[in-house]
């Protein structure tokens, strides 16, 4: 790999800024003619020099974001063990309101249970005075109709007869 490679020229292409316009003249111009005069192996050791003196910090740069990356994936399997762990607590206390709720209705249940209750003693109290009343009215009414009969009887009684003839 030669030198020129790197800098992104190609060969036989003077060497230019990115940022220059086509009519800006650059300071390297030129550049290229210079390399083919230059010896390849002053070349080869100026790439190895490079090479050696950046290689050291960009491995360690490698082995650092290598480092980083795990642990950012440990970070993330830890962020998502809390997000489940606070998902769980949200549906315990969903759960909590669900027994909360329920033991509210099951309150209500036993009130109505009471409620009815009381009602079906007061329905059957009702309905004992009721046929006590059936019972007395029938009573009295028999006693009347008994009265009445003894009273026709006893005009019967009294109403005057005629004397048998003998």
């Amino acid at each position: 790999m030669s030198l020129a490679e790197p800098l992104g020229v190609k060969a036989g292409l003077p060497l230019r800024h990115p940022a220059l316009d086509s009519n800006d003249h650059s300071p390297d111009e030129g550049l290229i003619e210079d390399f083919d005069s230059v010896d390849k192996k002053a070349v080869e050791q100026l790439t190895e020099g490079l090479i050696s003196h950046y290689l050291p910090d960009l491995q360690r740069s490698k082995l650092a974001l290598k480092e980083l990356t795990q642990n950012q994936e440990v970070l993330l399997e830890t962020l998502q063990q809390e997000i489940s762990k606070f998902k769980e607590c949200n549906s315990i206390l969903d759960i909590n309101e669900l027994f909360s709720e329920a033991k509210h209705y099951h309150n209500k249940l036993l009130n109505i249970r009471k409620e009815m209750m009381m009602l079906h003693d007061k329905t059957s109290k009702l309905k004992k005075r009721a046929l006590k009343l059936q019972q007395k009215r029938q009573k009295e009414d028999l006693e009347r109709e008994q009265q009445r009969e003894k009273e026709l009887e006893r005009e019967k009684q009294l109403t005057a007869k005629p004397a048998k003839r003998t």
